[in-house]
């Protein structure tokens, strides 16, 4: 990462709730070719969330604290603050001498781009505003929100209008976190009601429709330079498991994540097209 930075783009995307297994399973059977086509060996590594719910969670990831590989470490760290002892600094570690990983970035010479998803992220509050704050630039409108059908095209055609905005000369740290997965999902399932609530296939036809669009944000993200990508959940959720539903609790479908880094080759935006 200590050449990534300066040289690359970066894309930062989390897929807010999604389960391990539902990723691992839906990449495995092909309902998610848009994904699986990048993912190294087409499989979602698996690791453990560090945090329970999206604002814990989110806190750790802005502090280089991504989600944890699921053996037993330790396991270097692709971003750090610096500090005296740390055990997961290596040396192709991005290290940055700021209170977290974003204002890092900034520090280097990123314009950093938040584009939130779920309530954390819409500014409507203070509690709404704290994640977004650390951005230089941060956007959320309802429509990006988990109550629509359609967040995450919303979401894409944003996060391709900022990338058009910027400069050529000026590098760019994009941050989206994708509400999509999150509950309520029900309307994702075709024929599926409000009646019939969020179930666990619910949430993988919510997955299977960010699969659709992602394609998009992958060339946008990739259109000016090459682009390093981490694409990850922050927590997953519970639907039922041994009693349990939804999420801020200690259960494995909640601590088990899947993620992902990989490069995007530079896309010219024509060629995008």
């Amino acid at each position: 990462m200590s050449q990534i930075v300066g040289s690359h783009d970066i894309l930062l995307v989390t897929l807010d709730t999604l389960r391990h297994d539902v990723a691992a399973e839906l990449a495995a059977t092909g309902r998610t070719p848009n994904l699986a086509r990048l993912l190294p060996g087409g499989r979602w590594e698996e690791r453990h969330a560090p945090g329970s719910f999206t604002y814990a969670s989110h806190q750790a990831i802005f502090a280089g604290f991504l989600p944890t590989p699921a053996t037993p470490g330790p396991h270097p760290r692709l971003f750090a603050a610096r500090f005296a002892g740390s055990e997961t600094t290596a040396d192709g570690t991005f290290v940055y001498d700021t209170p977290n990983l974003v204002s890092g970035l900034a520090k280097e010479g990123y314009r950093t781009v938040c584009i939130g998803g779920v309530g954390f992220f819409n500014r409507q509050g203070s509690l709404g505003s704290v994640l977004p704050k650390m951005f230089q630039e941060s956007h959320w409108e309802p429509e990006f929100g988990v109550a629509s059908p359609t967040s995450f095209e919303a979401q894409v055609t944003r996060a391709e209008e900022v990338v058009r905005e910027l400069p050529d000369e000026q590098s760019l740290f994009l941050f989206v976190n994708v509400a999509a997965l999150h509950q309520p999902n029900w309307f994702h399932l075709p024929g599926a009601t409000r009646a019939d609530g969020d179930t666990r296939a619910t949430h993988a036809a919510a997955l299977e429709y960010v699969d659709r669009h992602i394609g998009r944000l992958f060339a946008a993200a990739s259109s000016r330079r090459p682009c390093f990508a981490v694409v990850c959940s922050d927590h997953g959720t519970a639907y039922g498991d041994d009693g349990y539903t939804g999420h801020r609790i200690g259960h494995p479908s909640v601590w088990t994540v899947p993620y992902a880094h990989f490069l995007l080759d530079h896309t010219p935006a024509e060629a995008a097209r």
